[in-house]
Parts: structure tokens; C-alpha cells; sequence
């Protein structure tokens, strides 16, 4: 099931049934710094309302993923982003998990500070989070055998509990929660679209097939796209006319080649 919305999110989510969302995953528009060809302004005014209704849509035990990072005015980050996640915890969200996006390829620029290479992924839960597909990575020293004696000279302030046991290291084990990938130089639009490997691995960590993932802030449609293909249904809304358009192509091609496998 995919339903698109041309319209404001302000309008168009009031509309929508309370509990209907499984999993949201958006990244809104970053202290002004994405204006979606000056199609919209953003704002306490705006943020504290969407939060609002996300906090309604969700589902009692359903997931918020809000990618975002801050503008620098005036030699200051503007720390946004903090008070969107502490908002969020006002209107009853839980602040499950605050992750980093890491940018394998960040774009230099001159500035008297280090290069800011991450953003936020704040992990927001209505209640404990009834789904978690916890995606694995190989272990480095798969196979490798540790004794559990306590042979150092610490002997019993050792941190270490002492036990007559070995271990063999697993060869996956979790991933951590700071999560590395290039920006995206997709030739959809004139603006860096969310990576699809994350917007993916969010899907696939906090929905099952079936569910229903949603996005306020379609942009060029990499949410949908990546549910879609994942199995999930999915609602997302836009206000920019052109972004739109782009979002309804690349969702429908994902419809279309899910429907044929």
C-alpha cells in the first residue's frame, strides 16, 4: 500500500487515524538550511506541532527516527536539534536511542572549527519499542579463545569477575549505533537526498513487513522507496510540488518492482 499526500504536513497529518504509524523515518528541514525551493519555513512553530502529531499517529510501542542537525549563526550552533529530542520527550515520546549518522565523504569547508562530518538520528518510542530487528556485523577476532582467570596483579579490584571459564568470540556480533555512509550525489535533485542504506537499516531495525512506515517530509522519496522495497506500506506527505513529483516516480517504480517478485 503506498499513499502519497501533496500538501502541508500541518494539514494533512491531522487528517491521518491516531495509532495508524508503525515506524516514521524523516529527516526535516535543519534550522532553515533546506527550503525545499523556499517551500517552507521552519520553526518552533512547526517542529513542536509535528512532534505533536507523530506522538498521536504512532503506535504504543512504534518508532520515530528524526534525522537532524543544527545551522551555525553567528559562530554558535543553534542546538535545535536538543530541543527537538527533549520536545519530543514533553509530548510522551521515550529518547530510546540518540545515534549518529557519520558522513564517509563530508563536504570541506573554511571555517576556525573541525569539520562537521555527523548528524543526529534521534530513535524516538512511544512506550518500549514493540520491534527490534538488530542488525549484525562480523566480529574481527571471530574464533579467538579468552580465558576468564585472573592472572593480572590487580587480582580482586580487577573489574574482571575471576571464573575457571573460556570464551570463543562469536563471529557477528550488534552493530553500534553510530552508523558511517557517504553522502548521497544522486542526480534526483539539487540537494544531497538521504542515503538509502540508512533510511533502509532503519526500516528493516524498527518495522516488520507489513507495517506501515511513514514520512512528513517526503523530499525526493528515499523513505518510501526503501520501505516499499522492503515489504512495508507506507504514507508520506510533501509541499514542494516538484519534490512531489520526484517522490511519487521513485516510490511507484519501488510499488512497481514489488509487485512483480
Amino acid at each position: 500500500m503506498i499513499d502519497l499526500h501533496h500538501g502541508d504536513c500541518l494539514k494533512v497529518m491531522p487528517t491521518l487515524d491516531a495509532g495508524s504509524i508503525d515506524l516514521t523515518v524523516t529527516s526535516p528541514p535543519y534550522d532553515n538550511l533546506r527550503t525545499y525551493n523556499d517551500s517552507l519555513e521552519w520553526g518552533e512553530h512547526v517542529w513542536k506541532p509535528v512532534l505533536e502529531n507523530l506522538y498521536r499517529l504512532t503506535k504504543d510501542g512504534g518508532v520515530v527516527v528524526w534525522i537532524v542537525g543544527d545551522a551555525t549563526i553567528k559562530g554558535s550552533e543553534t542546538g535545535t536539534s536538543f530541543r527537538q529530542a527533549l520536545y519530543a520527550k514533553e509530548c510522551g515520546f521515550r529518547l530510546h536511542d540518540t545515534m549518529i549518522y557519520a558522513k564517509n565523504n563530508p563536504t570541506p569547508l573554511t571555517h576556525n572549527r573541525y569539520e562537521q562530518q555527523f548528524e543526529y538520528m534521534f530513535v524516538l518510542s512511544k512506550g518500549r519499542p514493540s520491534t527490534f530487528n538488530p542488525l549484525m556485523q562480523p566480529c574481527k577476532t571471530a574464533g579467538k579463545s579468552y580465558s576468564w582467570k585472573d592472572t593480572n596483579d590487580h587480582g580482586v579490584k580487577s573489574a574482571k569477575r575471576a571464573r575457571d571459564e573460556v570464551s570463543v568470540v562469536k563471529t557477528h556480533k550488534r552493530k553500534f549505533n553510530i552508523w558511517h555512509s557517504n553522502v548521497s550525489n544522486s542526480k534526483i535533485t539539487n540537494t544531497a537526498p538521504f542515503p538509502e542504506p540508512l533510511a533502509r537499516d532503519h526500516i528493516i531495525s524498527w518495522s516488520n513487513e507489513g507495517d506501515t512506515v511513514f514520512d512528513p517530509f517526503l523530499g525526493s522519496g528515499t523513505t518510501g522507496k526503501m520501505a516499499l522495497e522492503q515489504g512495508r506500506n507506507f504514507i508520506g506527505i510533501e509541499k514542494d510540488a516538484e519534490y512531489y513529483e520526484i517522490a511519487k516516480k521513485r516510490t511507484e517504480s519501488a510499488e512497481r518492482k514489488d509487485t512483480t517478485q
